[in-house]
């Protein structure tokens, strides 16, 4: 399955699909260095996938390779991290 990023100045997504997006992840950046992960849906389609989990580790990844750190303000994100150690080098 294809994770695609967009980005403005300001925000952010990881998500599936094009028309209709089936899955996303939105962020938020706050200054050069967080980016704040605000809201994950994974539409019924691909419920129960690993979706979710597929984007937030799309976006540890961007964040290791830009050398950021994450805020997970999203209660599915926040989860995430705290089941996935391996993810947390990014918190």
């Amino acid at each position: 399955m294809e994770i695609k990023h967009k980005e403005t100045e300001t925000k952010g997504s990881f998500y599936v699909g094009d028309d209709p997006i089936n899955a996303e992840m939105t962020y938020s950046k706050a200054g050069d260095s967080l980016i704040i992960i605000d809201h994950t849906e994974v539409g019924e389609a691909l419920k129960g996938k690993g979706v979710g989990l597929q984007l937030v580790q799309a976006a540890v990844e961007y964040a290791r390779k830009h050398r950021l750190k994450i805020l997970p303000l999203c209660p599915f994100a926040k989860s995430v991290f705290e089941k996935k150690e391996a993810l947390r080098d990014v918190l």
